[in-house]
């Protein structure tokens, strides 16, 4: 009897565990090649999520070969190298999670060509998302483009199993699986690690205190939050294991993961979310001023708050929900600059910089995006007094104003002259000719 082969096309769904693809490759058939095609194309982008990724590509392979099997890696074009794989190894099938970013639709598109032509089949299996993009649609749209209809239905619906890890994968023989790269340096010293182990670990270690997230993911310095979400944009994580994990569907970090997946059902039907606004008619008046943006990119626009956030992006290639929505707020409401360059930046540092949920946010916050509310402001200083009401977090990042004690350090140009003029800090950035409530 031959043996039947298949191929798993790896791309962000870098686990074992409630992987769909993989277990059904294992279950369907007698040989299964686990691969990972390294696409030039990419590399670049974001020193950070490279050293993440290949951090997360040797735990995978570990993880696979405790299983018997192992993580081929090749170098060059997906498509071409995957199909070329497929020929060496007499695969009849291809695997591969479905992606929703333009990039991955295109990748998913040219792969099935060179299939059909090859006649090797493909499969798209769920696993990047809880509910499938296209699963949940309102009467007469094609997705939903307000949360919390969605996040009714969402809750509502009833989700796929969970799937064990596969108790074995089997290779070919003879397969040359390539060797993993060394992980870059990367530029945020206080990176966490990538890898499926250390993202179980992480998600075992916060679950206890997941009864009072609804009060802690908003205190700015408690850092209450999972700081999970590097693992579910690489999918070290299922972000099925982690809601099932969480258990109540209408609890507040549940909630956050619906977010998440609304974003991707919005991004597969609207791909140009990180390029062009999502908001018919919105207004997109922006001006362009690039020692501004620099400022803010730097973490020196003189508004306490904001450099925080953005030096900690920096230290950690992450930052707290609650300042990502201050410092993306200040860009495009206060400087009144364009929302795109404000994504870049972030795609650059971020370990959980995606497509849909970076680009979704950032248009959310700008008025251009989701928000039935496109004409909200985030005032800087309120938010900061909000959330970080004895000033811990901008103490902690911003170290010129640490001799300044309680919430006045919110406001420095509040501060008396003789004080003000010790301290080492820029003054206040606004747009030329406004008059912002909050620096009065």
């Amino acid at each position: 009897m031959t043996s039947r082969t298949a191929i798993v096309l790896f791309t962000r769904d870098l686990r074992v565990h409630d992987h769909p693809a993989l277990a059904t490759t294992c279950a369907a058939f007698d040989r299964v090649v686990p691969l990972y095609v390294l696409d030039p194309a990419l590399a670049g982008r974001s020193p950070n999520r490279t050293r993440f990724l290949h951090q997360s590509l040797a735990a995978l392979r570990e993880a696979l070969r405790k299983r018997g099997g192992d993580l081929v890696v090749r170098h060059g074009d997906p498509v071409v190298e995957t199909v070329k794989l497929a020929e060496e190894v007499g695969a009849a099938g291809i695997a591969l999670s479905a992606d929703v970013s333009r990039y991955a639709r295109r990748r998913e598109r040219r792969l099935r060509d060179d299939c059909r032509r090859h006649r090797v089949a493909l499969r798209t299996f769920p696993g990047l998302t809880v509910v499938e993009p296209g699963a949940l649609t309102p009467g007469g749209g094609d997705h939903y483009r307000v949360f919390s209809p969605y996040h009714r239905a969402w809750s509502g619906h009833r989700w796929r199993a969970e799937l064990a890890a596969p108790r074995r994968v089997s290779l070919p023989a003879g397969v040359r699986v390539g060797r993993l790269p060394a992980p870059p340096a990367g530029e945020s010293p206080d990176a966490v690690p990538g890898g499926e182990d250390e993202a179980r670990r992480r998600l075992s270690r916060w679950l206890p205190t997941l009864p009072r997230y609804d009060d802690l993911h908003d205190d700015l310095a408690g850092d209450g939050t999972s700081r999970l979400s590097p693992y579910l944009r690489w999918g070290c994580l299922s972000p099925l294991a982690v809601a099932n994990a969480a258990g109540d569907r209408g609890s507040p970090f549940v909630r956050q993961i619906c977010w998440r997946d609304f974003y991707y059902q919005v991004t597969d039907a609207f791909p140009d979310i990180g390029a062009r606004a999502y908001r018919r008619g919105a207004a997109e008046d922006w001006r362009y001023d690039d020692d501004a943006l620099a400022a803010w990119t730097e973490g020196r626009t003189g508004v306490p708050v904001v450099d925080a956030g953005m030096r900690q992006l920096r230290a950690q290639g992450w930052m707290h929900n609650r300042a990502r929505l201050i410092t993306a707020g200040y860009l495009t409401r206060s400087l009144g600059l364009d929302w795109r360059p404000g994504v870049a930046v972030f795609f650059r540092w971020l370990l959980d910089g995606d497509v849909a949920n970076n680009s979704g946010n950032w248009q959310w916050v700008a008025g251009t995006g989701n928000d039935t509310r496109p004409y909200r402001s985030f005032n800087p200083v309120r938010q900061a007094q909000r959330y970080d009401p004895d000033g811990a977090y901008v103490r902690r990042w911003v170290p010129e104003l640490a001799a300044v004690d309680g919430r006045a350090v919110h406001q420095p140009w509040r501060l008396p002259d003789e004080v003000r003029r010790t301290l080492d800090y820029p003054p206040a950035l606004s747009a030329p000719g406004s008059d912002p409530v909050w620096l009065r």
